[in-house]
């Protein structure tokens, strides 16, 4: 019987470790900013939220919004490539409902990685070619529960479908199913002193978290096979250090730490070197606290990501938006380091927004990337 190997145009592999850190985590394209607003602001969002994007960056955000609003975003992914079918799509929408107190908000996020061919190992025939994709549907809801905290949570479906077959002899196919689930909050203070300055912050700072994708492992061929899914850990804080009726600029930073331990020592000789110890990961529900204790602490700690943003508003109502930010991954946990640079118009109830980076590596794959999220809020 022929074995059935798999001819990629490029390498999942690199494409994934380009999308986060150390590809630990199958579906990292959970992971990708999601709207040229936040890209353009270094990838920050997590204690801005003030927008339909909440539902990705924190759903406790959603409490605050009022109305209607839906966008799309719509990205060229690793644009060096130069390969036209692999691209990013993410819809958004969300609806304030008086009744519930807060608002429903649902998105879908698509993932194209383009097209492949299946042949066998004795020579270059082509059996038959296909799509590999993956995409994510999340419904969200956020609420106030005191007057200056809210809470979020999102519920999420997962498919991801690298190859309608095995390899080899294994029964399985390169389809795998999730769901996960993310809780955010959003501290947003109506009134807040700092002592001794006399300097009232109130309803210019906020602060949030959001914990996300919480779920169990996604199998595409069995379960000894199964791999993690990105659960991610978020805290942001945004400050407005100006605010007049025509002019506003808002600063913001996240930082961001991806909760998988991967590698154990299972048979107790004090190392890790088979396989099975290698690819051993701990549930998802001790890896919250275990991807904390796997390393020294300063180790853990170059684990996490920072993103920097400033975005400024003019116009009264807010009209035209430039935006900057930086991104930054220590060099043994991903080595992402990137400017960007964005804009925004805004007009009656309809905007657009679009970002671009700047890598620090000449020809790194995600130099050039762009963003074109178009919206309207009603």
């Amino acid at each position: 019987m022929k074995k059935i190997i798999l001819i990629f145009g490029f390498n999942l592999t690199l494409i994934f470790n380009l999308m986060s850190q150390v590809s630990t985590s199958a579906v990292p394209f959970l992971l990708i900013s999601p709207n040229a607003r936040a890209s353009g602001m270094g990838e920050v969002g997590t204690g801005l939220a003030d927008d339909v994007s909440s539902i990705y960056w924190n759903p406790a955000g959603l409490a605050q919004l009022q109305g209607h609003e839906a966008s799309i975003t719509h990205s060229n992914w690793l644009p060096q490539f130069q390969l036209s079918d692999l691209y990013y799509d993410y819809f958004n929408y969300r609806q304030y409902f008086p009744e519930l107190e807060g608002n429903v908000a649902a998105s879908i996020t698509f993932f194209n990685l383009g097209k492949f061919a299946r042949t066998n190992e004795q020579g270059p025939e082509v059996i038959e070619e296909f799509t590999s994709f993956e995409y994510a549907i999340t419904l969200g809801y956020g609420t106030f529960l005191t007057q200056d905290f809210m809470l979020g949570l999102n519920l999420r479906f997962i498919n991801s479908r690298l190859a309608p077959f095995g390899t080899g002899s294994e029964e399985g196919s390169g389809i795998g199913y999730a769901v996960s689930a993310d809780i955010g909050g959003l501290y947003k203070p109506k009134e807040l002193i700092i002592p001794f300055v006399d300097l009232d912050l109130g309803n210019n700072f906020s602060a949030g978290f959001n914990l996300s994708n919480l779920g169990p492992k996604i199998t595409y061929i069995d379960d000894a096979q199964a791999d993690p899914i990105p659960t991610n850990l978020r805290i942001g804080f945004a400050f407005y250090p100006l605010k007049d009726e025509y002019n506003s600029i808002q600063f913001a930073a996240d930082f961001s730490k991806l909760l998988i331990r991967r590698g154990k020592d299972l048979d107790g000789d004090g190392e890790i070197k088979t396989d099975e110890e290698k690819s051993y990961t701990d549930p998802y529900y001790k890896a919250i606290f275990t991807s904390w204790i796997d390393q020294s602490m300063r180790e853990e700690l170059r684990a996490v990501i920072s993103s920097f943003g400033v975005e400024y508003w003019y116009g009264k109502p807010k009209l035209v938006a430039l935006r900057a930010g930086y991104f930054y991954e220590d060099p043994n946990y991903g080595n992402r380091k990137f400017k960007t640079f964005g804009a925004g118009i805004r007009y009656d109830i309809y905007g657009f927004d679009f970002s671009w980076i700047q890598t620090e590596e000449e020809f790194h794959p995600l130099s050039e990337t762009l963003r074109f999220t178009l919206l309207i809020g009603w």
